[in-house]
């Protein structure tokens, strides 16, 4: 009996010792884990403000933020388990491991990720833009993410496309200037007069308030087609206004060709009958 109290006596005061040991560790743990997530948090929100007087993208400044708060919750959790024993090699060995498994499950969303930092990065769009995004659809950006990027097309269909897509593609940013030239084709009849029909064109453009004097507009022959003489007509105007200003004046250009005795022709075949006896 002696003998067994001593061996509990032994294996208490062995459990009081551990406890006392581990215990600080743990908490020490948790308050650094603790600290790590309060001092994370402060961080995001001071880059967030930064970025704000600095006129920064929205959405740069949201991922750098949202960046720097998952580096500081790492390197809290790294510190955390260094302070409980656990060794930092064994960590970084299990990390790779973890990491190369993931990588190789996901190729397809690391890549999508990828083009998401390098689109942030380089910026070839900002959100409102209008862009052709990767030869695919055309809408206005409402959002800019690691893994997709969101937009809405004119009639208002909400788009989701992963950034690799988009990356890896042609991109047409239709916003990047602050005006654009319209192209338009009229063709005249080969009896009309190619003076009139470039004057009264002239006219109309310079009646257009929403056509800019510089850049000059332009009007010549473009080509003797089969069927008509086609006039290009490019006049420039503000980005906002390109498609107004486009079906405007292909209204008043047909309006006003054919008030000034131009006609609009159209493909036709004359069919010569011969009889045979």
């Amino acid at each position: 009996m002696e003998g067994l109290s001593d061996q509990v006596q032994y294996v208490s005061s062995l459990a009081q010792s551990l406890l006392v040991t581990w215990g600080f560790k743990l908490l020490g743990a948790l308050a650094v884990i603790i600290v790590g997530r309060i001092l994370a948090g402060s961080l995001r929100k001071s880059v967030s403000r930064l970025m704000d007087r600095s006129e920064t993208d929205p959405t740069l400044a949201q991922f750098l933020g949202s960046l720097v708060y998952y580096l500081v919750l790492v390197s809290a959790a790294v510190a955390a388990l260094g302070m409980i024993g656990i060794q930092m090699a064994s960590v970084l060995t299990i990390l790779a491991t973890a990491g190369l498994a993931v990588g190789l499950a996901l190729q397809g969303t690391l890549s999508n990720v990828a083009a998401g930092v390098m689109l942030l990065i380089f910026r070839p769009f900002k959100v409102g833009d209008v862009v052709e995004a990767g030869g695919g659809p055309t809408g206005k950006i409402e959002s800019i993410g690691l893994f997709s990027t969101a937009m809405n097309t004119p009639d208002n269909v909400h788009i989701v496309v992963p950034n690799s897509a988009i990356y890896g593609g042609t991109i047409k940013n239709y916003s990047h200037h602050p005006t654009r030239r319209v192209d338009l084709l009229m063709g005249i009849s080969y009896d009309d007069d190619i003076g009139i029909a470039v004057n009264t064109i002239k006219q109309v453009l310079d009646a257009e308030p929403r056509v800019l004097k510089d850049p000059a507009y332009q009007v010549a022959v473009a080509e003797l087609a089969d069927s008509s003489v086609n006039l290009v007509v490019r006049p420039w105007c503000k980005g906002e206004e390109y498609w107004n200003v486009r079906f405007d004046l292909t209204r008043n250009l047909k309006e006003q060709l054919e008030a000034a005795g131009c006609s609009i022709p159209y493909p036709q075949q004359d069919v010569h009958m011969h009889t045979v006896e």
